[in-house]
């Protein structure tokens, strides 16, 4: 089988290209993409060429791990029929390109354990299922505090703040350097600048932003932690005797897990979590150039989907 997908051939280079796909197993389905959705994050700094040496990537890459489409192709036993509308987590499912993500193609073979079964009425949204995912990660961890303070109020910074409030927490504060988007909320959404406050108990930081290590450690109350939500491409590092004196602890928190997707689904079925509002641009795949620069310069794009039904 052949594919059209989205190919990075190396960084700053990418267009859409014919890619021949491994042949389907046992377990596993193939699905046709409907949408994918582009991450201003790890996407980000493969373009950039900014992405530390990460396992299992390299050139040419096929990007995204944001899709959803229907099943046109299943193993008996997989659990999903023909006609299904699923989310999937990209796909390594190529003959002569890295697949870390994979998502960005018009049909990919998946491992049916990885797919999710969605409304097919979500239509765009349906891509973000993984990235809300991540923030629930970020939240749901073993001893995590949920947060007071969240760092950037894009995508992942609204999901955080959106899943807090569902879980009947305090509305947290939210800083945006972006005028643009401090838009009206359930929380507050505040110029960082004009943050009094230095006895934060929980901060998240969803701006990948590690130069902010040492400003966020001085808001912190005594004993506080900050939870490392974003992708850092440069080594961390902090002033120790602020961090002395705060007595600060520091959380990574990786990507979602099956129980994260289920319970992002939940949400999203009983109608407490909305994603549509997220996308807020939109894209034929075979304008797939021009969508990848405007989500990642475009401090207007939230989130930028790709509408794979013209490619055959």
């Amino acid at each position: 089988m052949q594919t059209t997908a989205v190919l990075m051939s190396e960084p700053g280079r990418l267009g859409l290209e014919t890619v021949a796909l491994k042949a389907p197993g046992a377990g596993d389905i193939v699905v046709d993409i409907a949408h994918s959705a582009i991450s201003t994050g790890t996407e980000k700094l493969f373009y950039s060429g900014d992405m530390p040496p990460f396992p299992g990537s390299g050139f040419p890459l096929v990007p995204g791990y944001e899709a959803a489409g229907e099943v046109v192709e299943t193993r008996p036993g997989t659990g999903f029929a023909v006609g299904d509308t699923v989310f999937v987590p990209g796909a390594d499912c190529y003959e002569g390109a890295f697949g870390l993500f994979g998502g960005s193609t018009r049909r990919l073979v998946s491992p049916a354990a990885r797919a999710v079964k969605i409304d097919s009425a979500m239509g765009p949204s349906g891509a973000l299922l993984a990235l809300a995912a991540t923030a629930r990660h970020a939240l749901a961890a073993p001893g995590a505090i949920l947060p007071d303070l969240i760092v950037g109020h894009g995508t992942l910074g609204r999901l955080l703040a959106r899943l807090t409030v569902i879980a009947g927490a305090p509305a947290p504060t939210v800083w945006e350097v972006n005028p643009s988007r401090r838009d009206a909320q359930d929380y507050p959404v505040i110029d960082p600048a004009k943050d009094a406050r230095h006895d934060y108990r929980a901060i998240y930081d969803a701006s990948g932003q590690g130069a902010l290590l040492d400003t966020l450690i001085a808001r912190l109350a005594k004993g506080g932690e900050i939870t490392l939500a974003g992708f850092y491409s440069a080594p961390l590092s902090f002033a120790f005797p602020s961090a002395f004196l705060k007595e600060a602890r520091l959380r990574v928190a990786a990507e979602w897990d099956r129980a994260d997707l289920d319970a992002i689904r939940a949400l999203i079925e009983t109608g407490a979590l909305r994603l549509d509002d997220l996308v807020t641009h939109r894209a034929a795949a075979a304008d797939a150039k021009g969508a990848y620069e405007t989500a990642f310069r475009d401090p207007a794009c939230l989130k930028m989907t790709l509408d794979w039904s013209d490619i055959a």
